[in-house]
C-alpha cells in the first residue's frame, strides 16, 4: 500500500546500526543531523501525484514504472527534473536509484536464465512486487571499497575489499566485505548490493547481486561527516536539504536465496554494472539540469545585486550556466528519444547519456567559478548569521553591505550565494558531480566502447579511394 511521510520514518525505527562521528544511533529520524535527510527523503511521500495506476500492482509509485518505450523514459526524466525542483534544488534519490537497479536486474536476469537455465528473473520480479506494493525507500550499494586498483578482486591482499560470498548453505549465501559511498543507505529500507566492475573467472565469488533489508544482521552504515551543515550556522538549504553517504560494511551477513539475483556468473558482472551505469547516469543528468538552476538563479540575482546584470562578462558566464544545464536536459530528452529496447524495456542511449553526463562531471566547476566572480569576494568574507542576529551588528552590516539593493537583501543573496560557492557543500558538490553516478573516466570508457564509428570512417574512406596521386 502507499504510505505517507510518517509511515515512512516509522519504518527507520527498526533497530538498524548506524554510527555518526563516532557514536551509534539510536533513531535516525529524530538525530539532530541524519533526521534531516530522513525528513527530506519523507518529503517524496507526501507529493499529491507521485503514484500512478499499474495493471498489476494498483497504486505505486512513478519511480517503480517499468519503461517500456520512448515516452516512458521521458516520463522519468520530467519526474526526476520536477522532483528536484519540488525540493528546492536537491536530489531526492530514495526510489530513483533503487528503480534504477530493479530494471537493470530485470535484463540482464533474463540474459543470465538464458544461458544457464537459473531463475533468477523469477526472483528479481516477485522482489519488485514487494517493494512496489509496499512502497519501499531503496539505496544501492554498488562502489566497492576496491583496495589496490591495479589489481582484480581476487588480486587483492584482503579478500574483503569486493564483497564477496563466503559460504554457501541450503538456504543462502554468506556475504562479507563493505561498499562505499551508499546514498541515503541509513534510510532506506532495503539495500540492493550491484557488482561494481566486469570479472574474469578468478573473481567469481565477488560476482554476486542481492539485497536484504538495512537492519539485517551483520549491516553496518558508518555515515561521513555532514559538513555542509553539521556545525555550519551559516547554513542555508541545508538546513532541511541534503542526503548521506556511508560506509556499508557486510559482516558476515546472510542472504536468502530468494534474494540473490546473481550468484558467480561472473561473465555478468559487467553487464549488470552498465545497464545500472546506464540508467544512474540518466537519472543523474535530470537531477542536475535541475540543480543546476540553483547557481542560475543565484547568479542573476547576486549579478542584480552587485548592480552588474549588464556587464559583459557577466553575460557570458549567465550564458554559460545555460548551456550546462539546458545540454543535461537535451542529452536526457534526447536519450530518450532514441533509446535502446532490451528484454521489453526501454533503456536510455547510452551514448547520449554519457556525453552529457561526461560534459556535466567536465564544467560544473566552471559553473562555480562564474557564480565567485559574479558575487565577489564578500562570499568568503562577509560577517555571520550569528553577526547579523545582533542588533548592534546588524544596523552596520545593513549599512555597509547594500549594493544595486538594500543591504538586507543584498546579505541574504549573499548567504546563499556563500552556500553555493564558498563553502563545504561548494567541496561536496565538486566531488559529487565528478564522481558521483560514475567517473569522467568511467564515462569516456563507456564512449569509446559502445561509439559507432563506421559512419566517421566510411565517409572519410570514400573521399580517401577518390584520390589520384
Amino acid at each position: 500500500m502507499p504510505r505517507g511521510p510518517s509511515e515512512y520514518l516509522e519504518s527507520l525505527r527498526d533497530g538498524r546500526v548506524i554510527y555518526y562521528r563516532g557514536k551509534r544511533i539510536d533513531d535516525v529520524t529524530t538525530h539532530p543531523v541524519i533526521g534531516i535527510a530522513a525528513r527530506h527523503a519523507a518529503d517524496l511521500f507526501s507529493v499529491e501525484d507521485r503514484l500512478y495506476d499499474d495493471p498489476n500492482y494498483g497504486r505505486i509509485s512513478r519511480y517503480f514504472k517499468i519503461p517500456r518505450s520512448a515516452n516512458d523514459l521521458l516520463d522519468r526524466h520530467r519526474l526526476i527534473y520536477n522532483d528536484t525542483m519540488r525540493f528546492d534544488g536537491m536530489f531526492n534519490i530514495i526510489q530513483a536509484i533503487g528503480s534504477d537497479a530493479l530494471f537493470s536486474l530485470m535484463i540482464v536476469t533474463k540474459k543470465v536464465d538464458a544461458k544457464y537455465g537459473t531463475h533468477y528473473f523469477e526472483r528479481v520480479a516477485k522482489y519488485y512486487e514487494y517493494v512496489v506494493k509496499n512502497d519501499l525507500a531503496l539505496a544501492v550499494a554498488q562502489t566497492d571499497v576496491k583496495g589496490d586498483r591495479s589489481r582484480r578482486p581476487h588480486e587483492q591482499p584482503d579478500p574483503d575489499l569486493y564483497v564477496r560470498v563466503v559460504e554457501v548453505r541450503d538456504d543462502g549465501i554468506v556475504v562479507n566485505g563493505a561498499k562505499i559511498h551508499t546514498t541515503q543507505g541509513p534510510v532506506a529500507n532495503e539495500i540492493i548490493f550491484l557488482p561494481y566492475r566486469a570479472m574474469v573467472e578468478g573473481d567469481r565469488d565477488y560476482a554476486v547481486a542481492f539485497a536484504i533489508p538495512a537492519n539485517a544482521r551483520g549491516v553496518k552504515f558508518i555515515v561521513r561527516p555532514v559538513l555542509e551543515y553539521d556545525g555550519n550556522p551559516n547554513a542555508v538549504n541545508a538546513r532541511t536539504r541534503f542526503e548521506v553517504e556511508s560506509l556499508t560494511i557486510l559482516d558476515h551477513v546472510f542472504v536468502p536465496w530468494d534474494r540473490v539475483f546473481l550468484f558467480r556468473e561472473w561473465e555478468f558482472a559487467g553487464p549488470l554494472a552498465w545497464y545500472f551505469a546506464t540508467y544512474h547516469r540518466f537519472t543523474a543528468i535530470s537531477y542536475r539540469a535541475a540543480t543546476a538552476n540553483l547557481y542560475l538563479g543565484a547568479a542573476l540575482l547576486a549579478a542584480r545585486a552587485n548592480g552588474i546584470e549588464n556587464a559583459p562578462h557577466v553575460r557570458d558566464w549567465i550564458v554559460k550556466m545555460i548551456m550546462y544545464k539546458e545540454i543535461m536536459r537535451m542529452g536526457a530528452m534526447t536519450a530518450a528519444l532514441e533509446p535502446l529496447i532490451d528484454e521489453g524495456i526501454a533503456v536510455p542511449n547510452p551514448i547520449y547519456t554519457n556525453v552529457s553526463k561526461l560534459y556535466s562531471n567536465e564544467h560544473f566547476i566552471d559553473v562555480v567559478h562564474g557564480l565567485i566572480d559574479i558575487a565577489g569576494g564578500l562570499i568568503a568574507t562577509m560577517p555571520s548569521h550569528e553577526d547579523y542576529a545582533n542588533p548592534e551588528e546588524r544596523q552596520y552590516i545593513s549599512k555597509y553591505v547594500r549594493g544595486a539593493v538594500d543591504g538586507d537583501a543584498r546579505y541574504r543573496i549573499m548567504s546563499f550565494v556563500r552556500e553555493l560557492a564558498s563553502s563545504h557543500l561548494t567541496g561536496y558538490l565538486l566531488t559529487a558531480m565528478i564522481h558521483a553516478e560514475g567517473s569522467e573516466a568511467a564515462s569516456k570508457i563507456g564512449m569509446m566502447r559502445e561509439y559507432n564509428f563506421r559512419e566517421a570512417e566510411e565517409l572519410v574512406n570514400r573521399i580517401i579511394s577518390k584520390l589520384r596521386i
